[in-house]
């Protein structure tokens, strides 16, 4: 059977993909729907094909599925950050689950690796968790000024306030500053024309401190803000208003934050902690977005290292420091990697404030400065950590590691499929997986987190 653009069609979903969208078959013809989910009945129109599949947006759902649910936020299906959460919050941890265990079997190779995975660790409350949010600001077609996220694959913002996974403050924070821009005719930012000033609200909340900021990032000077102090002032009413700054970004870009910040109330950061571990935020630095899910995951990767205060780690894309910082508090030496300069002035920062002294951190890259300190200067590892970026470990650093033989290998991975994919690299040169863990860190997303531990396979004495 052909299909073809436009052509509208009824179908069972049946499966679940990669980033969350329902998958139905007619024939054998795979069809990929946002917003749908396993065991609905739709009517579909076809949007997109090709050879042996095509994508399709959901036109009607004739039968629900019984794991559909009424999504919390009004907006969840034309906004680009929830694409799970008209899905019940135990599918979405089976999705997730299930998500990592095929992708270790079936690009890591690994046949029963279910009996080596803890269940999943999800959220009491999947909801209001994440400590930091960027609105683009930008106006309506009536020329009203609006505030919220980016509509899914484009930079048409969605009007909303009240964000379900987002702290509540944010909605607060939010109409303050809509009410003073309107008062002070303060424009929005035009990516188009590349004209008005605001640009994005940044807030950022520490969970166990209460400290909160606002960074207002402009396209122009502090000067254009006018009455800027009248803003200020109903800021601080907030409870918790610890930091207003703004951040100048000039550029014709999509990079949300400048270089350059100015303080305008308190410093130009705030403190928050994971554990009992204190670290010091500001508005570029990273940070994991889910405080609490942060704790799990940091104590799990801890857990896997088995420190017991002789061992010397690597921690290689280490950012702020926040996974080196929590193994410092067992290991007698820990070593950090991160290619950002600023992250590594943070961690830095956060392992004095903690009276760390076991901490020491390179600036560069992972497949550079590792290889360089093993092969020039001889350091070892008896433990390395390692959490990268989606595309994974670069190849020489995995080869490096494999190298320095240490006893565990710790991977905090937030994409499973590069995961599975170095997992069997390492898998082929000596190490063998013990443990897996899966954490859901964004919760109503389909975004998940892993720790697994890897040991050092015992030599044959044959």
């Amino acid at each position: 059977m052909e299909f073809k653009k436009n052509q509208i069609v009824e179908i069972y979903i049946d499966d679940i993909g990669n980033e969350g969208e329902g998958i139905g078959h007619i024939d054998g013809y795979a069809l990929f729907l946002k917003d749908a989910v396993i065991g609905d009945r739709v009517r579909a129109k076809i949007i997109k094909t090709k050879k042996n599949y095509g994508f399709a947006r959901v036109e009607e759902i004739l039968e629900p599925s019984k794991d559909r649910v009424e999504p919390k936020c009004p907006v969840a299906r034309p906004c680009g950050g929830c694409t799970l959460q008209h899905l019940s919050y135990d599918k979405q941890l089976e999705y997730k689950f299930n998500k990592v265990k095929n992708c270790l079997e079936r690009i890591g190779g690994l046949n029963g690796i279910e009996e080596k995975m803890e269940p999943i660790y999800g959220m009491e409350e999947p909801f209001y968790y994440r400590n930091k949010a960027q609105f683009p600001v930008g106006t309506d077609k009536e020329g009203n000024l609006v505030t919220g996220f980016y509509a899914g694959r484009t930079h048409s913002i969605i009007d909303c306030t009240h964000c379900a996974i987002q702290h509540l403050v944010n909605e607060e924070i939010l109409l303050k500053v809509l009410d003073y821009m309107k008062a002070n005719g303060i424009t929005a930012y035009d990516e188009k024309i590349h004209k008005g000033l605001v640009r994005h609200i940044v807030t950022r909340v520490g969970f166990v401190t209460g400290e909160i900021m606002v960074c207002f990032v402009i396209n122009g000077q502090k000067k254009d803000l006018r009455n800027l102090d009248r803003l200020v002032d109903s800021l601080k009413e907030i409870k918790g208003m610890t930091s207003i700054c703004i951040n100048v970004n000039k550029e014709k870009t999509n990079r949300i934050l400048g270089n350059k910040i100015q303080e305008v109330y308190g410093p130009a950061y705030i403190h928050d902690y994971i554990g009992n571990v204190k670290y010091q935020i500001g508005p570029l630095s990273f940070f994991q977005v889910n405080p609490k899910q942060t704790k799990v995951l940091y104590e799990k990767a801890l857990e896997y290292a088995q420190l017991n205060g002789e061992e010397t780690v690597w921690d290689l894309y280490c950012g702020i420091g926040t996974i080196s910082l929590f193994l410092a508090q067992k290991a007698k030496q820990v070593y950090g990697v991160e290619i950002v300069k600023e992250a590594i002035d943070d961690a830095r920062l956060n392992a004095r404030m903690n009276g760390f002294d076991n901490a020491q951190f390179f600036v560069g890259k992972a497949e550079e400065v590792l290889p360089r300190e093993y092969e020039k200067n001889g350091v070892y590892a008896d433990v390395i950590v390692v959490d990268p970026p989606r595309k994974g470990c670069d190849g020489k650093l995995l080869d490096t590691m494999v190298k320095m033989a240490p006893k565990r290998i710790v991977y905090v991975s937030c994409d499973p499929a590069t995961l599975a994919r170095d997992v069997k690299v390492l898998g082929e040169n000596g190490y063998q997986v013990e443990k897996v863990s899966v954490v859901d860190q964004f919760s109503h997303s389909s975004h998940v987190e892993t720790v697994c531990l890897m040991s050092r396979k015992a030599k044959s004495l044959n």
